[in-house]
């Protein structure tokens, strides 16, 4: 399987500056490219083919004297520009026939100088590599300096330079791997994600939710404000763009270090993993976006999954709809919805006393057909009261009850 690994490289003053004018070429490119089939569409012409738009663009655009500079970065660096416009349509007439998952792909777009992130690719051809010193030589920019985490599993296919809104710089690695598998364990575990706890597994374990955006509130407000009151076009406002960046990235950051070392101690610990299939872009909507954003759900659930597949692990999805917090994880049956500020219930038909969240986690799990024990939901024994026999109705003022429990 395919993974990539970032590290943080620190180009000097000249070498920052041969990555500005590759960033630009590699622009321009995909900006003339996307114009002419832009043109061609309009003049009701098919779309020039691959070979005539690179011919086009970039072989004699540099012996014009407009475009002469593109000479000045690798060949590579815009032949790869005009592969990642030829997949942008690719992805972009697959979402219009419907063959395409996942939500409607806009149209390309032309890129801007001023766009938050930039990035060149440069496959095996264009002999980049990694000196015996560890710095990054590449062609045309000189040896970058890379800071190193950890070692590469095997050599890279391709090197994709990124430069963030932060003005941070980094090197994406491609590289295949073999799957690692780890001895097998006999834990398996259901997983209930939340807002006042990030996760709660079904054995009782309760994460806490970090909250790294809500505590960065103080600092992004002060640096946001500061940006506000500077001229536009000025450079003390790029000055204090690039501070409200950073104050983004830090939280950013942070927040993945957390699911990667979360998720990474839930794959080791456990044989099979289950998670419920959240609607992230419904809640998205709701007036808890912000708290929805700030956890990162999908990103979290999206590294359990690979992180499964690599390390010989079992990941499932349940359905989004499987009422996990209604029904009773001792006998099973569904005691109806309730208020969110209900965390503690009584099943009216066993008596068992239940936390809200443990027993949506064994719930997912049971869902997920993983064995495992019911009483971790338990809170108490309770009391044995007899089945209500209620059904669920309205009273005459239209309050609405579930098995006789006013729902709020």
């Amino acid at each position: 399987m395919q993974l990539r690994y970032t590290f943080r490289v620190y180009p000097n003053g000249p070498q920052r500056a041969a990555l500005a004018r590759a960033f630009g070429c590699a622009r321009v490119v995909f900006n003339d490219a996307l114009r002419t089939r832009k043109d061609a569409h309009e003049q009701g012409l098919p779309y020039p083919k691959a070979g005539n738009l690179s011919k086009q663009v970039i072989t004699e655009a540099k012996k014009t004297r407009a475009r002469a500079w593109l000479g000045e970065v690798s060949a590579v660096v815009l032949q790869q520009s005009l592969r990642d416009l030829d997949t942008a349509y690719t992805n972009f007439f697959a979402s219009l026939k419907g063959t395409r998952k996942g939500p409607k792909i806009a149209e390309p777009r032309f890129k801007s100088r001023k766009d938050s992130r930039q990035s060149i690719r440069f496959t095996r051809n264009a002999r980049w590599k990694i000196t015996p010193g560890g710095d990054l030589s590449l062609p045309k920019i000189g040896a970058v300096r890379v800071k190193w985490s950890r070692v590469l599993p095997s050599a890279p296919s391709t090197v994709t330079v990124i430069k963030d809104a932060a003005g941070r710089y980094f090197a994406s690695f491609v590289v295949e791997t073999e799957p690692e598998t780890l001895p097998a364990v006999e834990p398996v575990v259901g997983i209930d994600l939340g807002l006042g706890h990030f996760a709660v597994l079904s054995d009782g374990t309760k994460i806490s939710s970090p909250r790294f955006l809500r505590r960065a509130e103080k600092k992004l407000k002060r640096e946001q404000r500061g940006l506000s009151r500077k001229a536009k076009g000025s450079k003390n406002r790029e000055k204090a763009r690039v501070k409200v960046a950073r104050a983004h990235a830090q939280a950013a950051d942070a927040r993945r270090e957390f699911h990667h070392q979360l998720s990474t101690q839930i794959i080791r610990d456990n044989q099979a993993v289950a998670v419920e299939d959240l609607a992230v872009n419904g809640l998205a909507r709701t007036r808890l976006a912000k708290s929805v954003h700030d956890a990162g759900w999908a990103s979290f659930v999206a590294m359990l999954e690979y992180k499964a597949a690599l390390y010989g692990r079992v990941f499932i999805r349940i359905g989004r709809f499987e009422p996990t917090s209604q029904v009773c994880s001792a006998c099973g049956v569904k005691d109806g919805p309730k208020p969110l500020h209900v965390r503690v219930w009584q099943c009216r038909t066993c008596g068992v006393v239940l936390d809200r969240d443990i027993n949506a986690a064994v719930n997912v799990a049971l869902a997920a057909g993983l064995a495992v024990s019911a009483c971790r939901a338990q809170v108490g024994p309770g009391l044995r009261l007899p089945a209500q026999r209620e059904e669920a109705g309205t009273h005459r003022d239209g309050q609405q009850t579930v098995a006789g429990i006013p729902v709020l």
